[in-house]
């Protein structure tokens, strides 16, 4: 990496991984080397500390460990041309984290303080951040510390928040490929009111099914669909594309409101696409995709085109079965301004 570290210490491991080998490492599975934390006790925050990135005490009464009493965020730093370092969407997911909170009735991060973490975080590990088409993984995360294992109906008073930040390189080093995606029609991913929520709980929730699905029908994801109704998957929003027109679930408590979703519907809408937020169930999906596109949005991939779904053991291919141009335009319009490559009229990115 042009002025930046070839090698870097992997948290909790006395060992160096040379980042130039390929195949490059998996998604998330390297840390970079400093990390920042801060406790709230006493009815209040203390001050940050950047420290090494690596293992942390923890009780083990701990709520978190046995109340789940957790929320995190996920978004992305750049490298751009001219070496300057810029965040994408960062207050938009200060404040959606903000929001888990207080849903999970966890201490509330201060918006300043936690924006202070993220900046140093990302300052201490400017060297680490790779070029594009690589970037900087950041992951907030709370979590509740209390030490009782009897408050199952108390909230907790006392918590953690750390700052991790993870190098990343190209999600489609291989080239973008047609997901296999599977329709769960019966259960829901997520309890309705911590849907929203960026929680743990709900990544374990979909976990089960995700892989069952994969054993069965060899899939890469679970679209979930209680009683007939389009969701979204295990770890994705989900859109439906065609030419002129988004289709997407209008937002409520059962589903996360994505931050790359919302990026994505506000540029489609200045390219001219009629963006409709709305209920529809599977019947409707599978006669979109007959000649339709459809793509499933994140931070990691942004857009990532599905060429198969499977529905009640029979396959139903998605358009050409390819990923289709409108999944790759709207894509390429977004990282475009991600990295820098196009002007950002939104305010988006912030230099750090």
């Amino acid at each position: 990496m042009r002025g930046g570290l070839s090698r870097l210490k992997l948290a909790g491991m006395n060992r160096i991984l040379d980042l130039k080998q390929e195949p490059r490492p998996a998604f998330g599975t390297v840390l970079a080397p400093t990390m920042t934390v801060a406790r709230f006790q006493n009815g209040e925050w203390g001050r940050s500390e950047a420290r090494p990135c690596g293992p942390i005490e923890l009780h083990p009464a701990a709520h978190v460990l046995h109340y789940a009493s957790t929320c995190f965020e996920g978004f992305k730093a750049y490298r751009w041309a001219d070496g300057s370092i810029n965040v994408f969407r960062m207050d938009r997911h200060i404040e959606r984290m903000r929001q888990s909170a207080r849903a999970l009735v966890l201490p509330e991060p201060d918006p300043r303080q936690l924006e202070e973490m993220i900046r140093t975080t990302i300052d201490r590990n400017r060297d680490a951040v790779p070029e594009a088409p690589g970037a900087l993984y950041m992951r907030p995360m709370l979590f509740g510390t209390t030490p009782n294992i009897g408050a199952a109906g108390a909230a907790a008073t006392e918590a953690s928040l750390i700052v991790l930040a993870s190098p990343v390189w190209d999600y489609f080093a291989g080239g973008m490929k047609p997901l296999r995606i599977y329709i769960e029609d019966v259960n829901a991913r997520t309890a309705t009111q911590t849907g929203k929520v960026k929680t743990g709980g709900n990544y374990a929730a979909a976990l089960g099914p995700t892989l069952e699905a994969r054993r069965k029908y060899k899939v890469d994801q679970v679209l979930f669909c209680p009683g007939g109704s389009v969701q979204e998957t295990g770890a994705s929003n989900f859109l439906l594309l065609r030419d002129g027109r988004v289709l997407t679930r209008s937002l409520d408590s059962t589903f996360l409101h994505g931050v790359t979703r919302d990026s994505v519907l506000t540029l489609a809408r200045e390219e001219g696409y009629r963006v409709e937020e709305r209920l529809f169930d599977v019947a409707e999906m599978l006669e979109w995709v007959r000649d339709g596109e459809a793509t499933l949005s994140g931070t990691a991939a942004v857009l990532a085109g599905v060429g198969t779904l499977v529905f009640h053991g029979q396959d139903h291919r998605v358009g050409s079965g390819e990923v289709g141009p409108h999944t790759r335009k709207l894509r390429e319009r977004l990282v475009s301004i991600q990295r820098g490559e196009s002007s950002d009229t939104h305010g988006w990115t912030k230099r750090v």
